[in-house]
């Protein structure tokens, strides 16, 4: 693992809940979407959330028993932990049924390893991808000053002509281009840190080249534009979901 893999694995070590929740925001919306779609209606929200809970305590109390060597994706094993979490309840249900009881499972370094048995289609990992750009604009959102943040989501997410941005917001158009390089770079650093800390192979590291998000500034501003979107799509029905 990477330093700042290795630095997150440790604060989970160690019981920060500060890391323990910032799983939570990142990768909740994007586990209760999966487990929604593996449910198939049968199980409800509530059991969706608690689901989502065990999986991501489970990551962080096995965490640290990651062997690198065996080459699992960071995606990949936590769909595993989810799939396993969800084949439990199940499991459980049926058994209240029958009128016995179940003892769960445990988790073990079986989640660690490539699995036949887990296979993570496109859209899965579109959507972890996507998450970790997210918390990556969400770090910068809160770092940056507010002006420069706000020239470049008007300019970018929501697509609003240089000219118009800068007469709304009583700057120059050179104004407005330095805001936009400023919020960029900040960006990029961002995304490099996020997808260092939860990416567990080369080509997970690999995914923002291959998204759009390189050296090119208007592919770059497109690609994120797009990310951010669907993501925010997203949030916004996980939310909707949980009221």
């Amino acid at each position: 693992m990477n330093t700042l893999t290795t630095s997150f694995v440790k604060r989970l070590r160690d019981r920060d809940e500060a890391a323990w929740f910032e799983l939570w925001e990142v990768f909740g919306p994007v586990l209760r979407a999966q487990l929604t779609k593996w449910g198939r209606g049968q199980i409800g929200v509530e059991t969706v959330r608690d689901l989502t809970q065990e999986t991501l305590a489970a990551l962080s109390d096995s965490i640290h028993r990651f062997d690198p060597s065996r080459g699992a994706r960071f995606s990949t094993w936590l769909l595993a932990i989810a799939k396993h979490a969800l084949g439990d309840e199940i499991d459980r249900r049926m058994a209240l049924k029958r009128g016995g009881g179940r003892k769960p499972t445990e988790f073990d370094e079986r989640f660690m390893s490539n699995s036949n048995a887990i296979q993570a289609d496109e859209a899965y990992e579109q959507s972890v991808f996507r998450a970790k750009v997210y918390s990556a604009i969400r770090k910068t959102e809160v770092e940056a000053d507010f002006l420069p943040f706000q020239v470049y989501r008007m300019r970018v997410f929501d697509t609003t002509p240089g000219k118009v941005v800068a007469e709304q917001l009583g700057v120059s158009e050179p104004t407005v281009s330095r805001y936009l390089q400023r919020i960029r770079d900040l960006l990029r650093r961002r995304l490099s840190e996020v997808i260092a800390t939860y990416s567990f192979t080369s080509d997970e590291e690999q995914e923002a080249r291959l998204a759009g998000l390189n050296d090119d500034d208007a592919m770059f501003d497109e690609a994120l534009c797009d990310i951010y979107h669907k993501q925010s799509q997203l949030v916004l029905q996980d939310g909707i979901a949980a009221s």
